[in-house]
Formats: structure tokens, sequence, C-alpha cells
């Protein structure tokens, strides 16, 4: 029970790697407040992590809204006099190159992947200042290994690593730890909507098992991991840190032979 009667916020947290890591936050003793702009995939998120003996809040959150962010702060003001955890997770992806994406793609990727890190680290910041507490940021293996035909998420994932070191710098004196983690192919969220979009699921997902050196694409639950660990106090002397979770997908060529 790493995170004992700590209180996290987690964007995102209705589906993919933002439910498994509300999940195992919660499994750590941790009070949950699961930040979603689809309403019922939060439900089902926090109708899980009670049934396992936690405590969840949802607050229905469009993290790219300031007045959505400010409501989901005064939402947990109602709950919670401080968080202690900021789990920066939402997120959304257009697979076009730039002369392929609208202005209005371009203007919505940036404003949920980036703009909400920055709204609600903004928003909760005095309270992390209070508790001392952590700010884990979900950027991706795309921030340095980029692949063809995703080149805002790109931009967006590698602007998200930059904000992480600057947060950390800027807030590390006052306590608060700023991390981001960055995940390669993963079954499940946004990895899941690419392979379902594929003529062959399967196949694609085969295909991307194989780029890593590990053989096979990742599990939400090991990035859930990652996140407790930096949450916790065994990371108490990591910040500004952009840990890679990728089964080697940026290390170098995939093995022979596969």
């Amino acid at each position: 029970m790493r995170l004992q009667n700590r209180v996290a916020v987690i964007t995102g947290a209705g589906n993919g790697i933002g439910r498994s890591i509300a999940r195992s936050i919660a499994a750590e003793g941790a009070r949950v407040v699961i930040a979603d702009i689809a309403a019922d995939a939060a439900q089902a998120t926090a109708v899980e992590i009670r049934s396992q003996g936690g405590k969840a809040l949802v607050v229905q959150t469009d993290v790219s809204d300031p007045a959505s962010v400010r409501r989901l702060a005064e939402k947990v003001a109602e709950s919670h006099p401080a968080i202690d955890i900021l789990v920066n997770n939402a997120a959304i992806q257009v697979n076009k190159s730039v002369p392929d994406t609208l202005p209005e793609e371009w203007a919505r990727q940036m404003a949920v992947n980036v703009g909400g890190v920055f709204l609600c680290s903004r928003e909760f910041m005095g309270q992390l200042r209070a508790t001392r507490g952590v700010i884990i940021n979900l950027s991706s293996v795309n921030a340095f290994f980029v692949e063809p035909g995703c080149a805002g998420y790109c931009a967006t994932k590698a602007a998200i690593v930059g904000l992480t070191k600057a947060m950390a710098i800027d807030h590390g004196k006052e306590g608060v730890r700023v991390h981001a983690i960055c995940p390669g192919y993963i079954d499940a969220g946004l990895a899941e909507g690419y392979f379902q979009s594929q003529p062959d699921p399967a196949r694609a997902r085969q295909e991307a098992g194989a780029l890593h050196a590990l053989g096979r694409i990742g599990r939400p639950e090991e990035v859930a991991q990652l996140a407790v660990f930096l949450a916790s106090d065994e990371a108490s002397f990591m910040t500004g840190s952009a840990v890679i979770v990728d089964g080697g997908l940026s290390a170098g060529l995939p093995p022979k032979g596969v």
C-alpha cells in the first residue's frame, strides 16, 4: 500500500492506460478522481475500483476547456482538501501528415494533449506544493522515435517532455516532482484504435509487436506499475525524467528473423 490515504486525479481514466493507472493507484491505497470527457467510461472505471474495495470519484471533464478544469478542481475540493498525485493522461491522436491535417484537427490535438497538461497542472499546482506532490505526464516514445503519418501527435508528445522538464526545474525546490512516461505500443487505448482501423487488426498488432526487442506490444498494467512507482516515495530522488517503457522499440532495429 505505497500510496495509502493519498488523493490522485487521473485524466482520461475511462479506458486504456488511464484506466489501468487508476486501478493500480487505487489498489495501492489512494483515493482516485477519474476525470474523463466520456462519463459512462469513467463510471465503469469507478465501479471496477469500488468493487475491489477502493474509493473513486467521477468528474466529467474536458481537459482542453479552462472552465471544465476549474469545475474539476471545485468538485475535488468538495471531498478532498488537497491532492497528492496528478496524472495527465488524456490524449487524442490524429494519424495524418502535416499537409493532410486540418487546422482544427491540429488545434484540437494541441489543446487536449498539451493544453490539458498545462491547464490541469496550473489548476492543481498550489495543492501539490502544499502536499509536496507528484505530477505524471503521459508522453510517448514518439517524442523521440517518430513514425510516419502522425506528425501532430508526435509534436504534442515531444512538447509534453519539454513541459515536464520545465515544471520539474521550476517546482523542484517546492517539493513537487514531475515525471513523463513514454510508452511504446500498448494493447489498449489509442493503439487499439489504430489497430482496429487497419484492414487486418490482428496482423497489424503482430507486426507492431515485431518492432519491439521483446517481440510483443506492452500491456497497460506494465505502464501503470511504472506510474505507481513514480508516484511513490520509492522515486523520491527522481524528477524531470522521461521514462521510456517501450519493450525496446526505440533502442534500435528489431531482432533478426522476426
